[in-house]
């Protein structure tokens, strides 16, 4: 029998978690795709409305191409909503999160997402495994 144990934002029973999500965004705010990339496992998926990345090598590649282009200059963030463990290394968060367009002061909801990670801890350090994000609408909370 499986068990999970679900912890509410700031909870979490391993602040290295929310640590990936920080790190992943200064990543972004830096344009730095290979940063990026690194906090994503070999093997890793990404999937987004009409896009498809599989592997740390595909993600790299959108991401420098993305930073260079039309994400150029935007910052990233991320709510942890949510942090189930399924196991003691494996973990699956739940994210509110957003991109922010250079010079915007807020977060705008018109560019918010719901997104579910599924995370694994491997050498005591979390791997991004599989990524999928969809728009969250009006009724992010």
């Amino acid at each position: 029998m499986t068990t999970s144990n679900t912890t509410a934002a700031g909870t979490s029973q391993d602040s290295a978690i929310p640590a990936v999500f920080a790190q992943t965004s200064r990543a972004w705010a830096d344009g730095d795709g290979e940063a990026f990339a690194a906090w994503y496992a070999p093997d890793a998926t990404v999937i987004l409305p009409g896009v498809y990345l599989p592997g740390q090598d595909a993600i790299r590649e959108a991401m420098a191409a993305a930073f260079a282009g039309p994400l150029k200059n935007t910052r990233r963030s991320h709510q942890v909503r949510s942090i189930r463990f399924t196991s003691p290394g494996t973990a699956i968060v739940i994210t509110d999160s957003v991109t922010v367009p250079p010079g915007e002061p807020q977060l705008v909801a018109r560019q918010r997402e719901r997104a579910t990670w599924v995370l694994s801890r491997s050498d005591g350090r979390w791997l991004i495994h599989a990524y999928h994000s969809s728009p969250a609408g009006e009724d992010v909370q």
